[in-house]
């Protein structure tokens, strides 16, 4: 793999409330804008840029050096990027990795992501801590560089709040899944056979993870993924023995058709399992409301709580809405908070008491890390497998791991 610097080209952040960060363009030549984020995890930055749960949003990372590893195909998370800009302190222009195809520079520009680097990350971290999310427009392209034109996009730029980001991600047609977890290299302990028999499950794709999709494979499942909007009725006719809710972008509430779908899922007893977004609908279906957080769980050391047990496991998490506790014990269905974050006390895991349902906020798949959480896997499979033998379990029993 050979790379070529490119001349240095200026590039400016500026966010709604006026705020100006400037520094050097990298990626594509063009204007993003969206609402500004930040991630504190420490490596898979190609994992976050592929995640499609980023669209609608400039990212920030806060860990300093970020394009060593350059980027591969192996670890996209899905087909493109979906965010609109990205934000570093550092880049290394010069991947030093055996895997690299190209570097992370090339990558953004070839799919048409513009990023900024050299800016004081702290500080622009420090202003969404205190003030929260907002818009912002993120230029690297020399001839808009106006300080007063981009506070003005930035301004006008949509929140992520109403929008059906969903829409925009999702797959058009239903198709299989076959791929399991990347093999590793020559050396390495073989993996554990798959779990037999096999079971056939449907994965609504919200926005999902291609390693959430390998991890499921990993548990014996025959996987299928349909669009969002994919009626109950027609899922069900493809036989399958349960159904996973993926992760995704933006505002669970604007999601069209899904808390309905789900609850005619839940209504006919089909086990359920979601992760991120998928959770957030699976407590709407349910009953229950969403709020949108001040400026979200983003990275790979929240600390999320199994409320039975006291254990407490680092998760990776990538939301800016959360399930209110108070509308789930409102709205009449018998269903248990399983787990909560820490440092906030926020709904992290959810599940009913007599229906085969269960869902956590964060990501057990986790890629690239950490793995703590990843034992939910197996949960979802017993809670099908016992579920198809006829054992009338509930999502409860599953959530403490009975």
């Amino acid at each position: 793999m050979t790379t070529r610097r490119r001349a240095p080209r200026p590039a400016s952040l500026a966010l709604a409330d006026g705020t100006i960060f400037r520094g050097s363009a990298f990626g594509a030549e063009r204007v993003g804008t969206g609402e500004v984020c930040f991630n504190t995890s420490m490596t898979g930055y190609q994992e976050i840029v592929t995640d499609p749960s980023y669209a609608g949003q400039i990212v920030t990372l806060t860990y300093p050096e970020i394009g060593n590893v350059g980027a591969t195909p192996e670890d996209d998370e899905s087909a493109r990027p979906f965010l609109s800009g990205f934000v570093v302190k550092e880049l290394f222009h010069e991947p030093s990795n055996w895997r690299a195809r190209e570097s992370l520079d090339a990558f953004l520009q070839r799919h048409g992501v513009p990023g900024i680097a050299g800016l004081d990350t702290r500080a622009l971290v420090r202003h969404i801590r205190h003030h929260g999310f907002q818009t912002g427009a993120l230029s690297t392209d020399p001839s808009e560089q106006d300080a007063e034109a981009l506070v003005a996009r930035a301004k006008s730029a949509p929140t992520l709040d109403g929008r059906d980001l969903v829409a925009e991600v999702t797959c058009e047609a239903p198709y299989a899944w076959t791929e399991g977890a990347w093999p590793g290299i020559a050396g390495q302990l073989p993996r554990a056979p798959r779990p037999e028999p096999r079971l056939r499950i449907a994965a609504y794709d919200f926005g999902v993870k291609r390693t959430i999709l390998r991890l499921l494979v990993e548990q014996g499942f025959d996987v299928t993924v349909v669009p969002a909007t994919t009626p109950a009725d027609e899922t069900l006719a493809l036989g399958v023995d349960g159904v996973f809710l993926s992760n995704g972008p933006g505002d669970p509430a604007a999601v069209a058709k899904a808390p309905e779908i789900v609850r005619r899922l839940a209504e006919r007893d089909v086990p359920i399992f979601g992760i991120c977004l998928g959770h957030q609908i699976l407590g709407l279906a349910l009953g229950g409301r969403t709020r949108k957080l001040k400026f979200g769980h983003h990275g790979g050391n929240q600390p999320g709580q199994d409320v039975h047990t006291g254990k407490v496991a680092i998760c990776a998490e990538n939301h800016g809405y959360a399930v209110e506790a108070d509308s789930l014990t409102q709205a009449g269905e018998p269903v248990e908070i399983t787990h909560r974050n820490l440092n906030d006390g926020t709904v992290e895991g959810l599940a009913h008491a007599h229906r085969p349902l269960f869902s956590v906020q964060y990501h057990p798949e986790a890629s690239p890390g950490p793995h703590d959480a990843s034992y939910f896997f197996r949960r979802f499979r017993a809670l099908v497998e016992r579920r198809k033998a006829g054992e009338p379990v509930s999502g409860a029993e599953i959530a403490r791991g009975a």
